[in-house]
């Protein structure tokens, strides 16, 4: 395409984008309240969630009317502390010659993107799977022109998050990417490590499902609800928690620190043992059950960004097929 035909195909996706969307403006309750572009095809759009009663920053790459959608789900700290994708991540770059919408909410750290069952005296309240799956979507579609064809992927809490968002709402998600997240939940020993990664933050998991035998945990289960992943194309990844190639103290994170890289090793990579250890279980089970699943168990690696880069990467062109594009 010439330069000139570039810069006008650019320059109407903006105007696209700022252009007042009758089917948000016309919702009372869950609506676009501000489009921002943040220069190329990245914008910053602000939607409030009636759910939630609160707004919602989303981070986003479009490239233009009729394109499907990549939702990316940021991890346990939900983008506020470490930072989102955008930002450990190639993803700007990566999307910025691809034919696909890539959203990236902006919060919902330990929240596991789901409906809590009870308000959350540190989190508060919590209605993501709501959010995600019945009031962004059709705003978006509206707003943007999108196509309505979806995909949604997480890693470390949200790669479990992505996978209940296609069990939850069958048929709105043709392709599922769930990097180095550990998806049994409802057992007594995953029960405890949900437990820990909501402590650290102050939550309560009693007030996401339940106590322990509550059946809201089998029922956010993938191990539990597997059958239910059939007909979604779905890749599932993890490391070993051995050091590997972004061991180094020149990787994205490290930035030069031996202390951080020392921690990478020990507690990213013990964790990203444990990930794979609750990984492994659910490829067998799809593969038991005849669900096809792209499995990617690096035989070195952390549990760090730099690997989830590569899943993005490598998961690509799975995404692509199942989107159309």
């Amino acid at each position: 395409m010439y330069r000139p035909m570039r810069c006008l195909v650019s320059l109407l996706a903006v105007c696209a984008a700022l252009l007042p969307a009758a089917k948000a403006a016309a919702d009372p309750g869950s609506q676009i309240l501000d489009v921002r572009p943040l220069g190329g095809r990245q914008f910053e759009v602000v939607v409030h969630s009636a759910a939630m009663d609160r707004p919602i920053t989303l981070w986003m790459s479009h490239p233009g009317a009729g394109a499907p959608a990549l939702y990316l789900l940021n991890a346990v700290d939900g983008g506020e502390d470490g930072g989102p994708w955008m930002r450990r991540t190639d993803v700007a770059e990566f999307f910025a010659d691809k034919p696909v919408n890539v959203i990236v909410p902006m919060g919902g750290r330990a929240s596991y993107y789901t409906d809590w069952l009870h308000d959350d005296p540190v989190l508060g309240r919590n209605r993501w799977t709501t959010f995600l799956t019945k009031e962004l979507p059709p705003l978006l579609e509206s707003r943007f022109g999108m196509n309505g064809r979806n995909a949604v992927a997480g890693t470390s809490m949200s790669a479990t998050s992505a996978l209940n968002l296609a069990i939850g709402a069958p048929g709105m998600y043709r392709a599922v990417g769930a990097y180095s997240g550990c998806p049994r939940i409802s057992d007594p020993v995953s029960q405890a490590y949900v437990n820990s990664q909501l402590a650290v933050f102050g939550a309560n998991a009693s007030n996401m499902w339940g106590g322990p035998e509550d059946p809201a945990w089998a029922e956010h289960d993938p191990m539990v609800q597997a059958e239910r992943l059939r007909g979604v194309a779905l890749y599932i990844s993890s490391g070993s928690g051995v050091a590997g190639e972004h061991e180094t103290l020149d990787d994205t994170g490290i930035e030069g620190n031996p202390i951080r890289l020392l921690d990478r090793i020990l507690v990213g990579g013990l964790m990203e043992t444990v990930v794979n250890g609750c990984a492994r279980p659910l490829v067998d089970r799809l593969e038991s059950l005849g669900i096809p699943v792209t499995a990617n168990f690096r035989p070195a690696g952390t549990h760090a960004w730099s690997y989830w880069q590569d899943d993005v990467h490598q998961s690509w062109p799975l995404f692509a097929a199942a989107l159309g594009v």
